[in-house]
């Protein structure tokens, strides 16, 4: 595989909710290194997305690659393993373990090539789960489990991490803090792709992004050709 290749790349995927066809012929890519967001309305398909590349919801049509394989078919502990790192929007954080064992919890082996995490690394990334490494998840602000969340993905050393609407719900000091999250792990080298409805996180964060809208991708380029395209953010993102 060339440096230059994309690391994850959808080929005219389809999926489906019992028989409501949720995404059509959904094709992108995420480059090496590089933040791509996925933009949308409620409802649009972008959860749907993430779920079918994590393997969650099966893609019955086309192709799905990570580091130039296959994954569609796979289920989602093969995909995870293989280093794509989910962090669903619901969190699924353990509410009796401490934040420490959460992190524990989701610990891997260092992987070839690949940012390597420890403890004291995620918490220099994230100093708000510092302060409470001893206290119970259940008892921590939807802003810190959020963070405990991509912290815990973190310990599997993924290459490419997928984050389900990261800013949903939270208050604008802990949207601050997580772009610069997201901005760091980027200058680590990790690959991010993440679904979004807040289109000034979006910006501050990616370097592409894809607006897919009722299931079809209906825009793709890089962040500065969607700030300079009102067009289409009227017709796509518009409230």
């Amino acid at each position: 595989m060339t440096a230059d290749a994309p690391i994850l790349e959808l080929s005219g995927v389809h999926a489906y909710y019992g028989r409501a066809h949720i995404l059509s012929d959904v094709s992108f890519t995420v480059r090496r290194g590089e933040v791509a967001v996925l933009l949308g309305r409620n409802g649009a398909g972008k959860t749907t997305t993430l779920k079918t590349i994590i393997g969650l919801v099966p893609a019955v049509k086309g192709e799905i690659k990570f580091s130039g394989q296959r994954i569609d078919g796979l289920p989602p502990y093969r995909i995870a393993a293989s280093g794509l790192g989910y962090v669903p929007e619901d969190r699924r954080i353990f509410t009796d373990l401490t934040v420490a064992e959460n992190l524990d919890v989701g610990r891997q082996p260092p992987r070839e090539g690949v940012p390597s995490w420890t403890l004291e690394k995620l918490f220099a990334l994230f100093p708000n789960l510092a302060e409470m490494r001893n206290r119970p998840g259940g008892r921590t602000s939807g802003g810190e489990q959020q963070m405990l969340t991509i912290a815990r993905t973190l310990m599997g050393n993924p290459s490419c991490i997928l984050l389900d609407e990261p800013s949903e719900g939270l208050a604008p000091v802990i949207v601050d803090q997580m772009a610069v999250a997201i901005k760091e792990l980027k200058a680590e080298g990790l690959s991010v792709l993440l679904s979004e409805q807040n289109l000034h996180f979006a910006t501050a964060v990616a370097d592409r992004a894809y607006i897919i809208e009722k299931g079809h991708i209906r825009f793709g380029g890089t962040i500065a050709e969607l700030s300079a395209n009102e067009e289409v953010r009227n017709a796509y993102l518009a409230v």
